[in-house]
């Protein structure tokens, strides 16, 4: 099966490029009926589509960042007891979820690329031809799992073997979940497996929310738990990964703005 762009064109509008990496194509370029180009690429198509969503997406990113950097403040968990500390990853994990949702919707309901739009607004699309379509919706996936973790992490009745299933394994596994969405939203902005495009906003958010996925990932591994004695493997080193994700996800949240800034002024 031939890779397609993740949009239907005009019949009369010739490929003249294409850009594909792993399997999906990431940028098209056209030749209009009049000789005139037209570009197309994934994610700057998809964040075009409906600013209301794009700009609560980044919101609900940098609420649910900062809620889970603040919960490894040594300063504030002493402050407020370890109740309301492992309830606020619970409510930081539920602004990742809301944002996570809300950033699919936005790129399963972009436009055609010649601007064309039916109005509709889809809750679910099946589209997996298309890279975003993965991205975003194994990143949904890794904050339902972190949804999981840090709700268990809040029972206060757990033996070891029973935290090591319902506290670190989700954890993991939805770490992992993140860093395979970071992957591909890379592959997206770069068209390859490496870039450097510093002038381009969305290439900073993608090697922001690359580097906290690590950082995330580190501190899953770190937060390994012991089945027989319930100890983490390197608390400190699990902290300090969640912080360091966290602040990414804050700061690529945070260039969203000036990303839909760019997008609206073409």
């Amino acid at each position: 099966m031939t890779a397609r762009a993740a949009v239907d064109v005009p019949a009369d509008w010739l490929v003249e490029e294409r850009t594909k990496v792993a399997g999906f194509v990431t940028r098209e370029v056209y030749r209009l009926p009049d000789g005139t180009l037209r570009t197309w690429e994934s994610r700057r198509h998809r964040k075009t589509a409906h600013d209301r969503i794009g700009r609560w997406t980044a919101i609900l990113f940098m609420i649910g960042s900062f809620l889970f950097g603040l919960g490894v403040v040594p300063a504030y968990a002493d402050a407020v007891g370890e109740a309301i500390d492992a309830s606020t990853f619970f409510l930081g994990s539920i602004f990742f979820t809301s944002a996570g949702y809300l950033q699919f919707l936005q790129a399963i309901n972009a436009p055609d690329v010649d601007g064309t739009d039916d109005g509709r607004l889809r809750g679910f699309a099946w589209q997996p031809h298309r890279i975003d379509w993965w991205a975003c919706g194994v990143q949904s996936v890794g904050t339902l799992l972190f949804n999981v973790s840090t709700f268990a992490a809040t029972l206060s009745a757990l033996d070891p073997e029973q935290a090591r299933r319902l506290v670190w394994a989700p954890d993991m596994f939805g770490s992992i979940a993140f860093m395979i969405a970071s992957v591909l939203a890379w592959l997206e902005v770069v068209h390859g497996w490496f870039g450097f495009r510093p002038h381009d906003v969305g290439w900073w958010i993608a090697v922001c929310n690359l580097g906290g996925s690590i950082a995330f990932q580190v501190s899953a591994i770190a937060a390994a738990i012991d089945p027989v004695n319930g100890q983490v493997a390197n608390l400190r080193l699990a902290n300090l990964g969640t912080f360091v994700g966290a602040v990414g996800f804050f700061v690529g949240a945070w260039l969203l703005f000036p990303e839909m800034r760019r997008s609206d002024d073409g």
